[in-house]
């Protein structure tokens, strides 16, 4: 009966944080709309938040709760899961375009920022500075965004923001702030249970259940829009969240609660930068992934994960 209560927090929590990740963002971008701040910056800022907004809670539970390893374990799976298992079954299903501002700053940054977390955590820790240095290169990062981006129209790149009342507005930003506490800590606790029971270290877990789990509904968003032939949105989307997830979520959760990075391996780090860098490869020459590319990723994807299981 535990293992069923286990999973049943782990599936009530996933899906609190997505129902408390959606009204956050909601809120937060009508704030900002309030404020006269532009869509575009609204865009590149609230709602990019808002879709890490599950890793970023997640990890800060886990460190909290004295599973630093998971949170860490979650940033590495979750990369993995975006570029291998989303990027390979988008393609897989439609032909995926990719953008050249994709191929040309937000590969190369996630190279970069991946090469930057393995030398950082060489020490088998991620400090308080440490988590300074990712923070302030989050920061460069969103300012960069926000100047590359300044010649374009705010229809380019982000939906249309919603407006709601001001009291409203707030509203849904402190039920979403409070649920995503709330969801992240019975999802945390849900998947360290299952951890126990199975015998196996909840580094691994983070980079299975953790962050497949968070990780989901931008699975759903790509495969919809991958069909609807708006893959180079959702993959730039994607692969985007990368960066974010080294630098705003392992960055504040540091600073936050420094965390230990035991049970990670060389494979895990490998893989989540050498995933990026064959993603790479696939869209340089004619800026898309083709189904058999999409194949070859979803097939990495399915032998890292049995290769985990296997040795766990």
């Amino acid at each position: 009966m535990e293992i069923v209560k286990s999973l049943l927090f782990i599936i009530v929590g996933a899906a609190g944080i997505i129902w408390a990740a959606d009204r956050f963002t909601d809120g937060a971008a009508s704030l900002a709309r309030r404020f006269n701040i532009s869509q575009m910056v609204v865009g590149l800022t609230v709602v990019a938040f808002g879709t890490s907004a599950p890793e970023l809670f997640v990890s800060m539970m886990s460190a909290l709760q004295g599973s630093s390893a998971m949170a860490v374990a979650n940033v590495v799976g979750s990369n993995i899961f975006n570029v291998l298992c989303i990027g390979g079954v988008t393609a897989a299903i439609s032909i995926v375009n990719v953008s050249r501002d994709t191929v040309r700053r937000d590969i190369p940054m996630v190279v970069v920022t991946s090469v930057l977390m393995i030398l950082l955590c060489l020490d088998g820790r991620l400090s308080f500075l440490d988590g300074c240095l990712l923070m302030a290169g989050f920061v460069l990062y969103t300012l960069w965004l926000v100047r590359s981006k300044g010649g374009q129209t705010a229809g380019d790149d982000v939906k249309t923001v919603k407006l709601y009342g001001a009291l409203q507005s707030v509203g849904l930003v402190l039920v979403g702030l409070a649920a995503l506490v709330l969801f992240s800590s019975l999802f945390v606790r849900g998947a360290s249970s299952v951890a126990a029971f199975l015998g196996v270290s909840e580094t691994v877990i983070g980079l299975t259940i953790v962050a497949g789990g968070t990780s989901l509904p931008e699975l759903a968003t790509s495969v919809v829009a991958a069909r609807k032939g708006q893959s180079a949105l959702a993959i730039g989307n994607v692969i985007g969240s990368c960066i974010f997830n080294i630098l705003l979520i392992l960055g504040l959760t540091a600073m936050v609660c420094p965390m230990t990075t035991e049970g990670i391996t060389w494979m895990d780090y490998a893989l989540m930068t050498g995933a990026v860098i064959l993603f790479g490869i696939f869209s340089y020459s004619k800026m898309r992934i083709s189904r058999g590319e999409g194949w070859v990723l979803t097939t990495l994807f399915v032998a890292y994960m049995s290769w985990i299981i296997a040795t766990a």
